[in-house]
């Protein structure tokens, strides 16, 4: 594969990811939303780390039920705390990187 051909994947990939996170804040900012959908999208984030996290505690084989995963369960109940507690992402984010280490070092 050519140097160029690389670079190019690389800028093609950086708008691809670019382009949907940041196309949509620039277009709201000039668009006055209804309460509605402001009620609406509060909770939108907090649905999506849902989705992703209660996806992330199952693993998926075809014909099977799904299998879960109670490292990463155990984990989260206690990031959930942590969260609730302290209202700190940094500090969530630290503590969940350590017990997870922790964890995995254990068992």
């Amino acid at each position: 594969m050519r140097t160029s051909d690389v670079v190019w994947a690389i800028l093609l990939s950086a708008l691809v990811t670019f382009v949907p996170r940041v196309l949509p804040f620039a277009l709201l900012k000039k668009v006055q939303l209804s309460d509605k959908a402001l009620r609406f999208l509060k909770y939108l984030p907090v649905s999506i780390i849902f989705a992703l996290t209660f996806s992330n505690l199952f693993t998926y084989e075809t014909g099977r039920l799904p299998h879960v995963l109670w490292q990463d369960v155990l984990v989260s109940l206690l990031l959930l705390w942590v969260a609730l507690r302290y209202k700190n992402l940094l500090l969530t984010v630290g503590v969940g990187v350590v017990l997870m280490a922790l964890l995995r070092f254990v068992l």
